[in-house]
């Protein structure tokens, strides 16, 4: 019998990927394309998603993937998709795509005042239903469509996430699953399915909201038209895949209840996963389908801390560029050896970029260091550095003490990946922060091999999700706290989130510009 071979599609924010993993778990090859959400100069705030360029990239990185690895591509068992969260996509009676917007389009301002100001009440009452509040989901987005494009929203017959719309492309069948469809606040949480009462509720049709699949269900099959396009066989089994920090939950082994993760990319987000349904009373933070069945997470999110690291590599940090490009090193590493030398909490130096989540009235203050001297010998770049570092950990344990405030509940341990997870000094801060062990896995990113652990179960290959993720997942490193590091950070939290509230104040005063505010808070 030949090697099977298990395929993810990754349609992230910045890239769409498709990744080959064999049936172990073990990453085979990847092939990935860089895309952009261009703004309509009409709308200022929106984020477009060109459906036929990107379905062009989607094909050419399967395409390029097989030929890459030279497989036979009737040896793909099976494949899943995942995506990024909360981007959308409408399409026609003909099954066409007619409007799409990526994940943080924010041109609905107009909307969500618009419904806040007809029912003041109603965003709490349709958060405790959905796990949702207005910030990033759908309801405010099809309003504005239904207010600035009504032909679009009068042709519209069905509403779609973007990982459905690449089993769309593959397969012919459109549908939705929970741990995505949750997101757009439409969704009965603990029914895992639509509620269209809540579209009613905010004037909205009722009527586009397709079948739900549950996540690791067979989808249908690819189709000799799509065949012709990817490279794949047609007949490929399709299994229905999720967003991505749910599958990056499966390819992490968090799938049990109790299980906690932490996701650090562009944004974090921290995942602890519960039995029940059940939402916050104070609307602080989001609750989703998991993307195993009969389980669902609790999620906060941190604004930006890889985005901030990049912009701080790119604006301070030349000299390390330039050495790592001689030494073939990457210029994190060069800068993490150095501000491993700054000893924790920066000398009292700290700063404000992402704060701890408020779902309900969710801002961020004005990007700011803080608290440091004119000393060049202690507080010199890497000093700077050590603090955005500290920042990202210190929202982390606000965000483990908002869920366990709403649980009753906290982890006995937490794994962290993504990205920033390959720093051994962000891993080392954030287990003194949290004073907690720090679990990180081989596969650091980990939204991929989720997606192919759900193809594998839904073709039979594994017995179940759970199993398979245990006997997929291998660990790469745990880091335990310091004691005396702990100390530190147990001391700076409480002043820096007091500093915090009040660089909020200076924003709520006009006087500086919120990093991020959500649409219709003022």
């Amino acid at each position: 019998m030949n090697q099977q071979y298990l395929l993810a599609i990754d349609a992230g924010t910045g890239s769409i990927r498709a990744v080959l993993f064999d049936t172990s778990g073990r990453q085979i090859d990847c092939v990935q394309e860089e895309w952009e959400h261009h703004e309509d100069p009409r709308w200022p705030g929106s984020m477009d998603f060109d459906w036929t360029f990107n379905w062009s990239l989607a094909s050419s990185c399967i395409k390029r993937l097989i030929e890459k690895t030279k497989i036979d591509n009737k040896d793909i068992a099976g494949i899943s998709t995942t995506c990024m969260r909360e981007g959308i996509v409408l399409y026609n009676k003909e099954g066409k795509e007619i409007w799409a917007c990526a994940n943080v389009d924010g041109r609905s301002v107009d909307e969500v005042a618009e419904l806040i100001r007809q029912n003041p009440a109603l965003e709490k009452v349709l958060y405790s239903e959905s796990g949702q509040t207005y910030a990033l989901g759908a309801l405010p987005r099809l309003l504005w469509i239904k207010n600035k494009l009504p032909h679009i929203y009068e042709e519209t017959a069905v509403l779609g996430m973007f990982n459905d719309w690449l089993i769309h492309k593959l397969t012919g069948v459109l549908a939705v699953e929970p741990s995505n469809g949750s997101t757009t606040g439409i969704f009965d949480l603990k029914k895992r399915s639509w509620n269209p009462e809540i579209a009613k509720q905010c004037g909205l049709r009722d009527d586009i909201f397709p079948p739900v699949q549950e996540c690791g269900t067979k989808a249908g099959y690819v189709t000799e038209s799509a065949a012709a396009e990817t490279g794949l066989a047609a007949g490929t089994p399709v299994i229905v895949g999720g967003g991505d920090c749910q599958l990056g939950c499966i390819g992490v082994g968090a799938v049990n209840p109790g299980d906690a993760t932490i996701f650090g990319g562009s944004f974090w987000q921290y995942e602890y996963n519960t039995e029940s349904g059940q939402t916050d009373p104070e609307c602080r933070v989001r609750v989703n389908c998991h993307a195993v069945p009969n389980l669902w997470q609790f999620e906060a999110l941190a604004f930006k801390p890889g985005l901030v690291m990049r912009w701080y590599r790119d604006a301070f940090c030349q000299q390390e560029k330039e050495l790592a490009k001689q030494s073939g090193d990457d210029p994190y590493n060069l800068m993490n050896k150095e501000a491993e030398k700054i000893p924790a909490g920066c000398y009292g130096m700290m700063c404000t970029f992402s704060d701890v989540m408020n779902f309900i009235q969710w801002k961020h203050a004005a990007p700011s260091f803080l608290n440091f001297e004119l000393d060049a010998e202690k507080f010199n770049r890497y000093t700077f550095y050590r603090a955005i570092l500290e920042n990202a950990a210190l929202v982390t344990k606000g965000h483990m003490e908002l869920v366990q405030a709403s649980t009753g509940k906290a982890p006995s341990h937490v794994v962290f990946a993504g990205g920033a997870s390959k720093s051994p000094l962000w891993c080392q801060i954030l287990a003194d922060v949290l004073n907690l062990e720090v679990r990180v896995p081989v596969v650091k990113e980990a939204t991929a091999l989720g997606a192919a652990i759900l193809a594998g179960y839904g073709v039979g290959i594994y017995k179940d999700i759970a199993s398979a993720a245990k006997e997929c997942v291998k660990w790469d490193k745990v880091y335990t706290p310091n004691a005396e590091n702990h100390t530190v950070y147990q001391k700076m939290y409480p002043v820096w989130r007091e500093v915090y509230k009040a660089q909020l104040e200076l924003c709520d005063r006009k006087l500086t510009k919120n990093m991020w505010i959500a649409p219709g808070i003022s």
